[in-house]
């Protein structure tokens, strides 16, 4: 135990009347919901990147917290993760997620770095076999390094794209030695600035091959993960080629890996993007992509990735909903990508941020099954679509009649169908029963 926490115990579940800081209120991981285990639905994991690499800075100011591992080299990267497990622990999640950059300082060459990486998944195995606490995902860092400022993918220059390919396969082999489930993409500089100085067929194409040889190198080392796609709208880069989850599925389906990559959805980028989180989620299932999400919120005023906990059951609970309607999580789950604001400088403001966002999805995913057990509401959803299950209905659907043979029909039956109302303000009264 590190002396970070103060001595903290484990955070116990206390009961929606419990007035104790730090205690669950909602989240109870052995309650059962539609017959399974609240924590083997939510799947909760940690950021490594946000807890205890970032260092509170934003555009006008640096780093305002302090942090006993902020400097140093592989003697401080022991130390927090020493924190970080510690966290794990209190909080009792299942999971954590991490990017090279975040466990390891830089090294001097490319062969250092992942030296360095290679001592930390060291004590990564070790921590898990004392805690617990399993990986979620793994990913690397292709964005902070000036290296990646036209790219890593995507760069014009042919050894970017080989350092890039080379810190991915670094970085799937300890994902995979640690049991991860999941392997993660995010291009956060896979687009571009300026079409003045951009190919974007050639561009497209180097992000298809990598991708491609992403899925091959799984199949070669039996990695059982789900490899995913993180889609992001903006911010660094102004154009990102995986713009939203349809955007990702069209580039998926150009290359054929369509049947061999998922997404991984971010409540923040879905923002971003002009759509719900809702929204991306429904559309990651209906085109048979969905994998995992990132769970945070933005500032609705500040019009960029702010990346704050999670605060709003009515949005998460019908975020929850969907994704229960497609069957759950199979190896994805629930990453709090979220950060303390840089005003928060206690450790103990790590806890309570968890602590609430945990509070916050126990709350949606309980919103959510009620609404499923209650019933009323996929009933509306089938009756309006029910016209669809007659027969001549499914004929036209399943490509049985042509266009010259439903028009004559609708000649021949002189039909005259009347608009009906969709009943908007009802079920929103209907869902803000449940939430």
């Amino acid at each position: 135990m590190s002396d970070f926490f103060n001595g903290q115990g484990k955070i116990a579940y206390e009961g929606p009347d419990s007035d104790t800081p730090l205690a669950f209120r909602h989240y109870n991981r052995d309650e059962i919901v539609l017959g399974k285990r609240m924590e083997d639905h939510l799947r909760f994991a940690i950021a490594y990147w946000h807890s205890f690499a970032w260092e509170g800075g934003d555009p006008f100011g640096g780093r305002t917290f302090e942090r006993p591992w902020f400097e140093g080299g592989m003697e401080a990267a022991q130390h927090k993760a020493d924190v970080a497990f510690e966290m794990f622990s209190l909080l009792g999640v299942p999971y954590f997620c991490f990017h090279d950059a975040d466990v390891r300082p830089e090294g001097e060459s490319f062969s250092q770095s992942k030296r360095r990486l290679e001592a930390i998944t060291d004590i990564f195995e070790q921590k898990i076999a004392q805690t617990g606490v399993k990986l979620l995902w793994g990913t690397a860092n292709l964005f902070s390094n000036r290296r990646f400022m036209a790219g890593a993918a995507t760069n014009p220059d042919p050894d970017v794209f080989a350092y890039a390919a080379a810190t991915i396969k670094a970085n799937m082999d300890v994902t995979h030695r640690l049991g991860g489930e999941n392997y993660v993409l995010w291009g956060g500089r896979e687009g571009y600035e300026t079409l003045l100085n951009t190919h974007m067929s050639q561009e497209l194409d180097q992000m298809g091959r990598m991708l491609s040889m992403v899925v091959d190198y799984k199949h070669k080392i039996g990695f059982k993960g789900a490899i995913l796609v993180e889609p992001k709208p903006q911010e660094p880069t102004k154009h990102q080629y995986d713009f939203d989850v349809a955007t990702v599925y069209g580039f998926l389906k150009r290359y054929g890996l369509e049947d061999e990559v998922k997404v991984n959805i971010e409540v923040g980028h879905a923002i971003l993007a002009g759509h719900t989180f809702e929204h991306e989620v429904a559309t990651a299932a209906a085109l048979g992509i969905f994998g995992s999400i990132d769970m945070n919120r933005n500032d609705y005023q500040s019009g960029w990735d702010t990346d704050q906990f999670p605060n709003s059951v009515p949005e998460v609970a019908l975020a929850y909903y969907h994704i229960l309607k497609a069957g759950g999580f199979a190896t994805g789950g629930t990453n709090f990508d979220a950060k303390l604001r840089r005003q928060s400088i206690d450790p103990i403001d790590l806890l309570h941020g968890h602590i609430g966002a945990m509070d916050v999805c126990a709350r949606g995913l309980k919103a959510a099954a009620a609404i499923i057990e209650d019933g009323t509401y996929d009933a509306y959803i089938d009756d309006r679509y029910a016209g669809w299950k007659t027969p001549e209905a499914q004929a036209m659907l399943n490509g049985e009649r042509s266009l010259d043979e439903i028009a004559a029909r609708v000649e021949r039956e002189g039909l005259d169908p009347q608009p009906r109302s969709g009943r908007q303000e009802y079920l929103e009264n209907l869902i803000n029963r449940f939430v």
